[in-house]
């Protein structure tokens, strides 16, 4: 350190004075270079660990821009017939949210032999306006409901039916809340972003065939056997949909976990995974994402809170086919909780 002080002293500069034996003239001009010289080196070290983190970050920026794919998802707007009535618009936003956001999470299971896919998982995402708690609400895919332009039937039919925008529209109307952005994510995709983070540990509340109670691991495939179980589970759909919510859960907590962001390779596989098999709506860019995650970055896993939209009970079509039905008294209470931002006012 003394020799690089000399080499940065001018040539004409006389030498510090020594330490005298008497104590006096103490050197404060080399004291103060190395001081200086001292936090040269740490701002430069800072320096490059920002730019290191900047860098990183806009790689997992493009890792994401370059395979997530955007789709038109959401329902347009209905158009005017001439002379005609007032086509039916969607739920307008309700000023006391503010910039509280609703975002359908579709799970689209496309099995062997398919050729359409089912919206097996349908949740419901409320960001509130503080970007402080997220609520998910589960949808059971068995919920009989009105489906614009089809009658009444299950609600994953709305997505059979007319894919991402044609199921909007169907929850806009069960809950009478306006849906900012869609995401819909494939079976596989559970499975590679699962794969990715070298599987997740989840609490089994109820046993079946293969999963017994209690904590157990889940690697890829056996997490999609998790949360497609519903035959041997004691409420069906309902079951499962507890399960899905477990598994979402244990899926966010093991992506936010310490040695996950510690893991540069881990994270950007995880988020390859989730972008390569995920589709999202015109609006939902990237830059709009990298926001809401910044605005987000706070939020711990008590601030996440579970829902399943209320039914009052279970029937059977005249056609055979188990149905939910739903409680329209307390969905019209969840919907008005949603539209003005207050889930606090909706109670388990």
């Amino acid at each position: 350190m003394a020799s690089l002080a000399g080499l940065m002293r001018p040539s004409l500069e006389p030498p510090p004075h020594e330490h005298s034996n008497d104590g006096s003239h103490p050197p404060a001009r080399p004291r103060r270079r190395r001081v200086r010289l001292l936090l040269i080196a740490v701002i430069s070290t800072v320096a490059l660990v920002v730019a290191g983190i900047a860098g990183y970050a806009l790689y997992l920026e493009r890792v994401v821009e370059n395979s997530l794919a955007h789709q038109s998802l959401l329902p347009p707007e209905p158009a005017r017939a001439p002379g005609g009535p007032a086509p039916a618009a969607a739920p307008a936003r309700q000023a006391a949210a503010g910039t509280a956001l609703n975002v359908l999470i579709v799970g689209s299971d496309r099995l062997p032999g398919d050729t359409v896919g089912r919206s097996d998982v349908m949740v419901l995402a409320h960001v509130d306006r503080d970007r402080s708690a997220v609520t998910l609400v589960h949808l059971p895919r068995d919920m009989q409901v009105a489906i614009p332009g089809h009658g009444s039937d299950k609600i994953n039919a709305a997505f059979a039916l007319g894919g991402a925008p044609l199921l909007v529209s169907t929850v806009q109307d069960l809950l009478g809340v306006h849906i900012d952005h869609v995401a819909i994510t494939g079976f596989e995709g559970f499975k590679a972003m699962t794969e990715a983070l070298g599987g997740v540990d989840v609490e089994v509340e109820e046993s079946s065939p293969g999963f017994a109670r209690g904590k157990t691991h889940l690697s890829g495939e056996r997490a999609l056997l998790f949360v497609r179980e519903r035959y041997h589970l004691s409420e069906g759909d309902i079951s499962r949909g507890r399960r899905e919510q477990a598994f979402l859960k244990a899926l966010m907590l093991r992506a936010v976990a310490p040695q996950t962001i510690a893991d540069p390779r881990k994270l950007a596989a995880f988020l390859e995974a989730g972008a390569k098999n995920t589709t999202v709506d015109q609006d939902l860019t990237v830059d709009r994402i990298r926001d809401l995650v910044l605005q987000m970055r706070a939020l711990r896993p008590g601030d996440i809170r579970f829902i399943t939209a209320p039914i009052s009970g279970f029937a059977t079509r005249p056609d055979g086919a188990s149905i939910n039905i739903v409680d329209t008294a307390r969905m019209t209470q969840l919907g008005h909780a949603l539209a003005v931002d207050d889930l606090a006012s909706y109670p388990d």
